[in-house]
């Protein structure tokens, strides 16, 4: 069955997101070889380490915009990689959802190696959502599309605690609009952002909205390889977005897997320009 491809240009995978638990996600990831939450693991650690550092803060709170199925805060939690949680998950192929969650929370109850960061996420599939809240990988989480409408008041609440905000793979889904309104939910404090973003996204527009409300942005050095591509087609058009921006995919995209830049953008001290 040819895989039906998004207006940006990318496979679309909404099919597996309405499940009522991660089996058919993490089956159809590792058949890509979905590797970027796991590359961008360390990197979200870093961001932990240092915000409790700088900001003083020794239970921060961390959203992950697009966080499906808790993904980044399983990898995190567990301290395992992508390719075991998917193994994890392939073995339970007889279990019903509810012992799906039981086993999810048992695990977690047991080697939680980031039991004092809280995590949200933010997500327009409530299934995905549903079950990351369920299994505990999700302290709350934020069920909205902040590409069409501001956020509600309940859920300006829950995104005005966030301390750190990141992602590994939305961008280009949603723009600065999503972005602003999490910035500025807080009236007055502004989180930390990470965000993996393909090469196929200029986040530009982004960085520049975001130092508007006093952000400085800097893209770390590297590509991360996000997965492999789902089609011919999906590739064809990827290769031709890149080629229109006049990035050279040799040696990266052209050889057959996505890949990404990873931005940081942090608020300015008080007093710096």
């Amino acid at each position: 069955m040819p895989v039906p491809l998004h207006t940006t240009g990318k496979a679309s995978f909404d099919d597996i997101y309405d499940r009522p638990d991660p089996r058919e996600y993490y089956a159809r990831m590792s058949e890509l070889d979905y590797r970027i939450p796991e590359l961008a693991k360390p990197f979200f650690e870093q961001q932990i380490r240092e915000y409790r550092a700088s900001a003083r803060v020794a239970s921060p709170t961390v959203l992950d915009i697009g966080c499906s199925y808790g993904v980044n805060a399983a990898l995190l939690r567990f301290d395992i990689g992508i390719g075991e949680l998917a193994e994890y998950y392939r073995t339970a192929a007889e279990a019903d959802r509810e012992q799906l969650v039981a086993r999810d929370r048992d695990r977690l109850a047991g080697c939680d190696e980031q039991s004092d960061v809280r995590f949200v996420g933010m997500d327009i599939s409530r299934p995905a959502l549903d079950y990351a809240h369920a299994a505990g990988f999700l302290h709350d989480f934020v069920h909205a599309d902040l590409e069409s409408a501001d956020p509600t008041d309940e859920q300006r609440e829950v995104l005005a605690a966030a301390d750190i905000v990141l992602s590994t793979g939305c961008i280009g889904y949603v723009t600065e609009k999503t972005l602003l309104r999490i910035a500025t939910a807080h009236p007055r404090r502004r989180p930390w952002m990470a965000h993996f973003v393909l090469r196929m996204f200029d986040f530009d527009p982004m960085a520049e909205e975001l130092a508007a409300l006093g952000y400085r942005t800097e893209r770390a050095p590297g590509l991360y390889a996000q997965r492999r591509f789902a089609s011919a087609d999906e590739q064809q058009r990827v290769l031709n977005a890149l080629s229109d921006k006049g990035i050279d995919t040799g040696g990266r995209e052209a050889d057959g897997c996505l890949y990404a830049h990873l931005y940081l953008s942090r608020p300015e001290p008080k007093g710096r320009a």
